[in-house]
């Protein structure tokens, strides 16, 4: 049964768009910053968005490290609160600290938060035990609080570690190396929670003999300052993007990389960077496929999947991209891997599947304008077209949207607006002939385009493809992805 903040969400998408039958849409809209935004950020924008997952019962439980719940007291609060961006917590949910958002209708709502005043955050260890709580002030929760908690609890246990590695040590000098050993192999069991500590925990095993501990991870940067500087370079990095300084925005990610190795975030954003803007797909593969080597956060790890798949499918593999973007939202739910499986779904002729996909994506956004105007080139080729039309005059000028908003105008007859479009689209928003001549291939084989195949103007718009797609397959959508 889905929880309260859920059916929310899915009756304002079920308002916007009602029961439809999907037509086939080939252009998502968006890509690019990190995987999370359709080509646009607000005033204050931020790189680390922690990966909380909404707590469903049929969820499998959580049997290792720790849980953080998160327990609402409103939609509003939801999308208002501090604790949707934190480096520090997003760095943890890489060690094994789940990020869980519940309601009191849970399992875990009836045992953590049913007679509490909303909202609250309570931590727990994997086997339910109640390790601290953050109460509300004036009904808001604040996130240094919360990392406060966690760092708390993290730090009690690294001292524990401590005591362990200390009785180890004196084991050993005492002969005992078999209770040593036992006693580090523990402490190497904590490698998630505390790879420093593992490592140097598989550094003493090593002296007594024993080599088959594995690899270890280096951790992250935790320490406050130095954190700062990270974060401070992924927004100045964020911000060259959002800008088009697509080399400013790759040297300053990759130096955010060099700050910190183990965190994750730099990658994504850098890997986004090379898939999207600027068309380096080989570069991208290598990024996207360190994030899926090393411990990483569950949003960090969907973006590389998706990354994967929108290449995999591009390059003609079609059921090895699908499986790629399918464990993406599996791993963690993504708009963008939301909507190119509806386009997938869409182009098998399997319309439950297409709608599930499309109805996922607005789910985790409503008033995205990408997600919006994603919906309503479905919506003009089923019907609908003045309420697309509708969708596509009110977002316009948005530059990074012109692919879509050129399909809607293509499938409801209007010829020079889609032509006018897609020309912005090519020569204004993409700046990076890589990423231009896959975009014209794919709008050669839309099915969205469909009224244009044999428009002189359109074929000499798109006279630059790169030729990766068959283009003998007529309109085949599946060669038409998101973007």
């Amino acid at each position: 049964m889905k929880t309260p903040l859920i059916r929310l969400l899915l009756t304002l998408i079920l308002f916007i768009l009602g029961p439809q039958s999907w037509a086939t849409c080939g252009g998502g809209g968006g890509g690019g910053v990190g995987g999370m935004g359709g080509g646009g950020t607000g005033s204050d924008p931020q790189v680390y968005p922690v990966p909380w997952h909404v707590l469903n019962p049929k969820d499998a439980p959580i049997d290792t490290g720790l849980v953080l719940y998160w327990f609402p007291s409103s939609n509003n609060e939801l999308q208002q609160s501090s604790l949707r961006n934190s480096r520090q917590l997003t760095l943890y949910a890489t060690q094994c600290v789940a990020m869980e958002i519940s309601d009191v209708g849970t399992p875990a709502g009836q045992k953590f938060a049913a007679d509490a005043k909303l909202p609250i955050v309570v931590l727990t260890s994997a086997d339910g035990t109640q390790l601290g709580k953050v109460e509300n002030t004036d009904g808001k929760l604040k996130v240094e609080q919360v990392e406060k908690l966690v760092d708390q609890e993290m730090k009690q246990r690294e001292s524990a570690l401590d005591k362990q590695m200390k009785d180890a040590k004196g084991k050993a000098k005492a002969g005992d190396n078999a209770s040593a050993i036992t006693i580090y192999r523990g402490v190497v069991d904590q490698k998630c929670l505390f790879p420093k500590k593992a490592k140097d925990a598989a550094k003493e095993l090593k002296k007594l003999g024993v080599d088959d501990v594995g690899q270890i991870p280096d951790p992250p940067v935790f320490d406050r300052v130095k954190s700062a500087q990270v974060e401070r370079t992924m927004i100045a990095g964020l911000k060259a993007e959002m800008d088009a300084q697509y080399s400013e925005a790759e040297k300053l990610y990759s130096q955010a990389h060099h700050m910190d190795p183990a965190d994750p975030a730099p990658l994504r954003y850098l890997g986004e960077v090379y898939r999207h803007e600027t068309g380096e797909w080989s570069k991208a593969r290598k990024v996207f496929e360190t994030i899926l080597n090393m411990p990483a956060d569950p949003l960090s790890r969907a973006v590389a999947l998706h990354g994967l798949g929108k290449m995999t499918i591009h390059d003609g593999e079609f059921a090895k991209g699908l499986a790629l973007m399918e464990k993406s939202v599996e791993t963690y739910p993504l708009a963008l891997a939301n909507r190119n499986l509806a386009v997938y779904w869409n182009s098998e002729g399997d319309t439950a599947k297409a709608d599930h996909y499309v109805h996922e994506a607005l789910a985790l956004d409503p008033n995205d304008a990408y997600n919006l105007i994603f919906a309503a080139a479905f919506m003009a080729a089923n019907g609908h077209g003045d309420e697309a039309l509708k969708i596509a005059r009110e977002n316009e000028s948005m530059l990074p949207a012109s692919y879509n908003l050129a399909a809607i105008y293509a499938q409801t007859g209007q010829r020079d607006k889609a032509i006018a479009l897609l020309k912005r689209h090519f020569f204004e928003y993409e700046r990076y002939q890589a990423v231009r001549a896959e975009e014209m291939m794919e709008a050669r084989v839309d099915a969205v385009f469909a009224s244009l195949k044999n428009d002189p103007a359109f074929v000499a718009l798109t006279s630059g493809a790169d030729g990766k797609l068959d283009a003998t397959k007529t309109m085949d959508p599946r060669r038409g992805t998101a973007h």
